[in-house]
């Protein structure tokens, strides 16, 4: 089999190797870096050789506008953050002729702009139906995207799950979050299900200690929440569903959703998707129209 040729390789390994031991960030934080960074590159060179100091801040613009078509405000924000810290190491080691950090685009950060972007729970188990668990890729991305909509689990926690965080004699799954929080969640029956059919069944037997691996050789752990949340994408239109936006956090906030449809307290949601702050989930209170309404005083002189 004719190894696939990634032009891109050696600039992301030293961009990886300055965040790790320069910067000191941790792995999974590295991760969301990374991936904007790699998509900046294809999007300039696409398979030709890369040579950095032809880069433009008309490249930088453009591929800032191109991302934008595809992810929310939260994910593009990320990728800003990452295309700035990119140019500035590229620059500061002499590889690009000006600093271009300043011309990245700015996202605006309103954080009670939007609503949540969310499935209907028929559309997610539309969703479900369109993995085909004859396959083992098709058992694999089931058991993921079930974690997910079952449990709220976001795209990087799902991709880092090992082995040894699923407690299968007291049903819990032991999950590494945001800023090194540790939590237990329970191993719910059909989640449960869904993992041991692709362990059993569909898994490649190898030494990786990750739950999900890709799907070809060498069989390695998922690449990160992006690799997630193309699962989602790629599942999404096999279903011939096209919502706005397409993330991996599209579970968590149908999950939330659900929830305080279903009389769920803010509080409750918060418990469940383990924010650590209340203003994180205080934005759904925003999906209840029918609550909203009712709380809604007459606009003086207006129609009654």
């Amino acid at each position: 089999m004719k190894k696939h040729y990634d032009p891109s390789h050696w600039v992301i390994r030293d961009y990886e190797e300055f965040l790790l031991q320069e910067r000191g960030l941790g792995p999974p934080t590295v991760n969301q870096y990374l991936c904007p960074v790699r998509r900046f590159l294809a999007y300039r060179f696409g398979n030709r050789r890369i040579q950095l100091k032809t880069i433009r801040p008309h490249d930088v613009t453009g591929f800032v506008l191109h991302d934008s078509s595809e992810r929310g405000r939260a994910s593009l924000q990320t990728a800003t953050t990452a295309i700035r810290s990119f140019l500035g190491f590229l620059f500061q080691r002499s590889q690009t002729v000006v600093n271009m950090t300043t011309v990245v685009p700015a996202v605006a950060g309103w954080r009670e702009s939007e609503l949540p972007r969310f499935l209907e729970k028929a559309q997610v188990k539309r969703l479900l139906r369109n993995c085909d668990r004859r396959r083992k890729i098709g058992k694999r991305d089931f058991a993921i995207l079930l974690l997910m909509a079952r449990l709220g689990l976001r795209a990087g926690e799902v991709a880092r799950l090992s082995l040894e965080q699923i407690k299968w004699k007291t049903a819990e799954l032991e999950i590494c979050g945001k800023g090194a929080q540790v939590d237990r969640l329970p191993l719910l029956q059909d989640v449960g299900a869904a993992i041991a059919d692709y362990l059993q069944k569909a898994r490649p037997n190898c030494s990786c200690r990750h739950v999900f691996l890709r799907a070809n050789r060498p069989f390695q752990e998922v690449a990160g929440p992006s690799a997630i949340s193309l699962i989602v994408r790629r599942t999404l239109k096999r279903a011939g569903l096209n919502p706005p936006h397409q993330g991996a956090h599209l579970f968590r906030h149908s999950l939330a959703t659900w929830m305080l449809r279903d009389g769920a307290s803010l509080s409750e949601i918060g418990q469940v998707l383990r924010h650590r702050l209340n203003k994180t989930t205080e934005v759904y209170a925003k999906v209840d129209l029918a609550a909203l309404r009712a709380l809604a005083q007459s606009w003086p002189g207006g129609a009654r």
